[in-house]
């Protein structure tokens, strides 16, 4: 198998009580394993079978071996937005950023909220940085995502039902509530 699921950069219970490890074991030990199987099962013995998984993302064509690829690539990325030492205010460029683009950082978590709440069906919630340098806040449909609009993703929430569903039900609301306190405000400051 050339593509693997990746290690959690955290123990399965370190982001109780916002993200609880059996919404964890599900969300990356199932869902996210199942992406990978599938896309290996897809690439093996095809033009694909040697192309970085980004590579993947951003050329194939919409369908079975793109959505693998895509939801493989925006889960990895989502994990390491996370931190059971996370939370808290960014600092630095990036908060400089956000103040910029949003007014202030409740400003944003508040833009951010409204367009993750918005979303229709599953997707993601983005930070982004457009290709002038400014930050912007995108929401993707099902597997889509940065790579493909030429953004630079900075943050992500992963808006689909098996993300929060262990944990708050059909409250997606009070799931980006507890987003905030995990989010890697330094790997979000890293990708900037």
């Amino acid at each position: 198998m050339r593509f693997k699921l990746p290690e959690l950069p955290y123990a399965m219970d370190a982001l109780v009580p916002h993200i609880s490890a059996e919404t964890l074991q599900f969300h990356h030990g199932k869902h996210h394993a199942k992406y990978v199987d599938t896309l290996n099962k897809l690439a093996a013995k095809t033009e694909w079978a040697d192309v970085r998984l980004e590579e993947i993302v951003r050329r194939a064509a919409p369908g079975p071996l793109f959505n693998n690829a895509a939801q493989n690539w925006n889960h990895s990325f989502y994990w390491q937005c996370l931190s059971p030492r996370g939370g808290g205010d960014p600092s630095g460029k990036l908060a400089d950023q956000i103040r910029g683009g949003f007014g202030d950082v409740t400003g944003f978590q508040r833009e951010f909220n409204a367009a993750a709440s918005e979303l229709f069906g599953s997707g993601w919630a983005w930070l982004v940085r457009e290709p002038d340098g400014r930050v912007a806040i995108k929401t993707t449909a099902n597997a889509d995502g940065p790579l493909v609009h030429g953004w630079v993703p900075l943050l992500t929430c992963d808006m689909w039902e098996h993300a929060y569903y262990i944990d708050y039900r059909h409250a997606k609301k009070k799931y980006l509530e507890a987003f905030w306190n995990v989010v890697n405000w330094e790997f979000v400051a890293a990708r900037l």
